[in-house]
């Protein structure tokens, strides 16, 4: 055993030690030993095959990154938000400390949303290369949590472990609104209305309105129940339950299904882009342009998938780099054609709540003379972006019960988590709750609210990740590592700095209810789980 008074970590060797008696600061940054961790992963049936080229890597980084985002919370980061009182809890963090005062919602992007997609992706460019650096030392099936447990310590993998699962939910609750909002336009298509109370959510700090301007509801909670959002969760879980694997060949039939619905609303569009809806670019200067890069955050989630991947690869040092900023490159010149046109088809303002903007501009303008091939682009980005989506929904279920299920088994939640269904071997307990944690408040919030959580969730965690390379550069620099970031502590530093700055872009409610969950979680931890943690031993 080799420890200080604030680490302990056990090896492999046949040393014992009674880790009954470890006091609580020992405990709390008690690590599990990456040396039997990597001997674990490097026994014959356990060892990864080293296949993946910076092809594979980018086509892995494409498919994961691009999502339902771009179809969904790309209006809010547009439009921004508007509320119906006046408080500074909706203004964003660094607004407030620069000019100390209370504001009715948050400025959007406006057409410059698309410096906003080139500021967040050289974000998610230093924080993929310091995931890969992690990834490459603990090359074990897992995420950060894993990664922290082995490099940090228990509390601090308690934290990110707690805060995925934030990150999962509140995530697959704004594309399960997304997702309804699609459904319904779909009904749309086919003539079919239904009420507005049961495909709306309760909470609508914007209000609602219609295609005319008609207000439907007013700001705030009324009665209602968005129903598609909360069945799609639903039946996603009931195939969660029963197993499901997703092969090779189905997800690159998604990842082509989203990206000729990008296409499609690119190429159509372009023809009825009105330059003047794209004046001024800066409607609410860079106020707008950190506010809408913290909201559309929300699209590249996902892209640390290229990362963990870097035991598989052929040639890490090289591949992965490639991988990564080739996957970067090529989504966020996708996503820039997306806002450009976007912009260009309809008023910037026009978007504000809107869970569908690119699906209702090309509604709007489906009616103009001229503009009737409309009707069936429209057919086709609604049929992509529902394909895209519901791949999305069943990808982060899968994890986030992951997660739950990981920690249970790691004694820092009941081990009711951990149970495994006698028939069909899926951790059915943990997919229930994480399909009632998201079904529920899809039915309730707005997409704005849901991917602001996430954001901060998500943020959050890239912070913790990157300051876990530094620790481990400090801590343990003679470590091998399969990958390293370049430029020495250049790209943690710049990671953390970035992240920090997006996530002061995001309003002081959510903040709020970050740190309440964190201290929900901390409460947790010390009450329950740090007593049954494998590092408290038997009591």
């Amino acid at each position: 055993m080799t420890g200080s008074a604030t680490s302990i970590e056990i090896e492999g060797s046949d040393f014992q030690p009674d880790i009954r008696s470890l006091r609580l600061p020992n405990q709390l940054f008690a690590k599990k030993s990456i040396d039997r961790l990597i001997a674990s992963c490097e026994e014959p049936e356990h060892r990864l095959k080293k296949t993946l080229g910076p092809w594979s890597l980018t086509a892995l980084g494409i498919g994961a990154v691009i999502g339902s985002g771009i179809f969904t919370v790309v209006g809010t980061a547009i439009a921004g938000q508007k509320f119906d009182t006046s408080s500074i809890l909706n203004a964003p963090l660094l607004d407030y400390l620069i000019h100390h005062a209370a504001t009715f919602g948050r400025p959007g992007a406006g057409p410059a949303l698309a410096l906003s997609l080139v500021l967040v992706a050289i974000v998610c460019a230093f924080t993929a290369l310091c995931y890969a650096e992690l990834a490459s030392m603990i090359p074990v099936a897992g995420s950060a949590y894993t990664y922290t447990y082995a490099t940090i310590g228990e509390l601090i993998a308690w934290i990110i472990g707690w805060d995925l699962i934030l990150e999962y939910a509140v995530s697959n609750i704004a594309v399960c609104i997304g997702f309804s909002a699609h459904f319904v336009d779909l009904f749309d298509w086919f003539g079919i209305h239904p009420t507005a109370r049961w495909i709306s959510p309760a909470y609508l700090p914007g209000g609602l309105t219609d295609l005319a301007g008609n207000t439907i509801y007013n700001s705030g909670w009324h009665l209602g129940f968005n129903i598609p959002a909360f069945l799609i969760v639903m039946l996603i879980t009931v195939v969660l339950v029963r197993g499901i694997r997703e092969s090779a060949e189905t997800n690159n039939v998604m990842v082509m299904l989203k990206i000729s619905a990008i296409l499609a609303f690119i190429i159509a569009g372009s023809h009825f882009v009105n330059p003047q809806h794209h004046h001024p670019f800066f409607p609410n200067g860079w106020s707008g342009v950190l506010t809408g890069g913290s909201i559309i955050f929300f699209t590249y989630i996902g892209f640390d998938s290229v990362s963990t991947a870097a035991e598989e690869a052929r040639n890490p040092q090289r591949d992965v780099p490639i991988g990564i900023i080739a996957t970067l490159v090529v989504c966020t010149v996708l996503y820039i054609g997306v806002a450009v046109t976007l912009t260009g088809l309809v008023p910037w303002q026009s978007m504000i709540d809107d869970a569908a903007p690119v699906v209702n501009a090309l509604k709007k303008l489906s009616v103009l003379p001229g503009a009737g091939s409309l009707r069936w682009i429209r057919l086709i980005v609604l049929f992509g972006a529902m394909m895209g989506m519901i791949s999305s929904i069943l990808v982060f279920q899968l994890g986030q019960a992951r997660v739950w299920f990981s920690m249970s088994r790691d004694g820092l939640l009941p081990k009711l988590f951990s149970n495994v269904h006698p028939r069909f071997r899926t951790p059915a307990f943990s997919t229930w709750v994480a399909g009632f944690a998201v079904g529920v408040p899809a039915g309730l919030l707005d997409i704005g609210t849901a991917s602001d959580l996430s954001n901060i969730g998500t943020l959050f965690a890239f912070v913790l990740v990157s300051a876990g390379v530094l620790i481990l550069r400090y801590r343990d620099p003679d470590r091998h590592r399969g990958f390293r970031s370049p430029g020495g502590p250049i790209a943690p530093i710049m990671s953390i700095a970035f992240c920090l700055l997006l996530m002061a872009g995001l309003p002081i409610l959510t903040w709020l209810r970050f740190v309440a969950w964190l201290l929900v979680g901390l409460a947790i931890y010390f009450l329950y789980s740090r007593h049954r943690s494998e590092f408290a031993g038997q009591r």
